[in-house]
């Protein structure tokens, strides 16, 4: 089926269309075609909101028939300041939406999803953004795309705290929360669902596919900068909602500050003024793989990577926890963390 953008009313599962679609991208090339081409035929309308790429992803764009908007570079481009945008402008050229599905340009939309997305949320007035399952599209390529898809598995279904980046929200909700926190650069999905919850709102997790993301990771400095990325967001996070009764993330904070700065800090001044037999403390480090390796679900080799490199990404989130300490105390805006 392809795009027609000028198609009144279209209709998925045999309903009529009252969604849009915003995605987001920064150079993602051909994932942009894949994640366009797969919400087109189906919304009422698609705005594409541009990173400041230049591999021609607004030109890609506009040729499949979405509405292209681009951020303004002078600002630091965050995903947050890019949904606020797409939204904003859907809600501008059509006033009736009721609904809009949020996709990062990196994923395709499963065939299926929008429909069932949009009906659960005709029957849930209650709920302001609901999500399915994302699967890491090359899974086996790497083991950093293994514990993408790893972790995109895990939370369950039902209600939920949080959604992430792929997720279909009521317009509503959205315009009563003031949309996301523009100067956030990671975390900010999370952040907004805190600011629903307390305004009354459920977010819930459905067990069906939603996404099939790209990761497109390779390298182990991609992993690293992305867990530094996820050590600012569990700054960030405590810094907005760490208090009782949210709480926000102030357990993953302090895990990496203990298991990423804290015990490698004492085990190593201890080596110098008292014994170096302190070294053999880190033994904590395989020994915390071990637990985790046992504790988890999966095959023997999913449960040894994922024990593995959560218990590395200990010290690239302090790495994270600090770079949010140091900005804060700088008074300087953050910029995005890329690690593609």
């Amino acid at each position: 089926m392809t795009a027609d953008p000028g198609t009144a009313n279209p209709r998925v599962g045999g309903e009529r269309v009252r969604f849009g679609v915003v995605a987001i991208g920064r150079n993602e090339g051909d994932r942009l075609r894949r994640c366009l081409l797969s919400v087109l035929p189906f919304a009422q309308a698609v705005v594409y909101v541009d990173s400041g790429s230049h591999d021609g992803s607004p030109d890609t764009a506009r040729s499949l028939g979405a509405r292209v908007t681009l951020l303004d570079p002078d600002v630091p481009f965050t995903a947050a300041r890019a949904r606020n945008q797409g939204w904003r402008q859907l809600l501008v050229d059509d006033a009736d939406l009721e609904y809009i599905q949020f996709v990062d340009g990196d994923c395709e939309v499963v065939p299926g999803w929008l429909a069932e997305a949009q009906s659960f949320l005709d029957s849930h007035p209650d709920v302001a953004a609901v999500a399915g399952r994302r699967r890491e599209r090359f899974r086996d390529a790497s083991p950093y795309n293994l514990l993408c898809d790893l972790e995109w598995a895990s939370g369950g279904t039902g209600p939920t705290k949080a959604c992430g980046g792929d997720a279909m929200m009521r317009a509503r909700a959205l315009v009563q929360a003031g949309g996301f926190r523009d100067s956030l650069i990671a975390g900010e999905e999370p952040e907004l669902c805190i600011r629903m919850r307390a305004a009354g709102w459920k977010i819930w997790r459905l067990d069906a596919e939603m996404t099939l993301h790209d990761a497109a990771m390779t390298r182990f400095g991609q992993w690293w900068k992305r867990s530094v990325r996820t050590g600012f967001a569990y700054a960030a996070g405590v810094h907005l909602h760490g208090a009782a009764p949210e709480r926000h993330w102030v357990r993953e904070s302090r895990s990496a500050w203990l298991w990423g700065l804290g015990l490698p800090v004492v085990l190593l001044l201890a080596s110098v003024v008292a014994t170096p037999w302190a070294l053999t403390g880190f033994l904590a480090y395989p020994f915390q793989v071990l637990r985790l390796c046992l504790a988890a679900p999966g095959s023997l080799h999913e449960r040894l990577t994922r024990s593995t490199f959560l218990t590395l990404g200990k010290f690239a989130e302090a790495a994270g926890q600090l770079k949010f300490l140091g900005q804060t105390a700088s008074g300087s805006a953050g910029r995005l963390i890329e690690y593609k």
